[in-house]
């Protein structure tokens, strides 16, 4: 194996804590009287998801799906696969999607078209990370954590080829 990589760090953990708990009470605000059910976007959001979801103070049902559009290289190849497809009935409940970053958004597009095909009552997207300069597909975004620069990102669920995923903060890589 090479040399590692530069890391620079761009979000502290306590910077991403303090927004993870905000996320979490706007979303209290809004689900007040509901019982949503969580659905993640494996493997990056499984960290932020965790965190989020024990922020929250009322019953949720929480979800996986594990789609991908990278491979192994650090940029989305645009072709999204499904890898673990959504396992439990969605039609008429509250659904909010989590996702660790909206980058080009063709992922993030992909699955939230898919998950409307499934009737739910409402559907909104939180994301930890957004890069608005990579987009190319249009995504709404109703509880934004961050955006950022448009760099290579890991730490906190990002990784690059599967590593880093476990840094409590978000770095770049250089």
């Amino acid at each position: 194996m090479g040399s590692q990589p530069k890391l620079r760090i761009i979000f502290t953990k306590e910077e991403i804590e303090a927004r993870v708990k905000t996320l979490a009470y706007n979303i209290r605000q809004d689900y007040k009287d509901k019982h949503p059910i969580l659905i993640g976007i494996l493997k990056g959001s499984f960290i932020f998801m965790a965190d989020l979801s024990r922020s929250l103070d009322f019953p949720v049902e929480i979800e996986f799906v594990r789609l991908s559009s990278y491979g192994g290289d650090s940029k989305s190849s645009g072709e999204i696969r499904v890898v673990q497809g959504l396992k439990c009935p969605i039609r008429g409940r509250d659904v909010l999607v989590v996702e660790d970053i909206v980058d080009t958004g063709l992922t993030t597009s992909f699955l939230l078209d898919y998950l409307r095909k499934k009737m739910p009552a409402s559907l909104k997207l939180c994301a930890l990370t957004d890069k608005p300069a990579r987009r190319r597909a249009p995504v709404t975004i109703d509880y934004l954590g961050f955006s950022v620069p448009d760099k290579f990102l890991v730490g906190y669920g990002l990784d690059l080829d599967e590593k880093f995923r476990n840094l409590p903060c978000i770095c770049s890589v250089d």
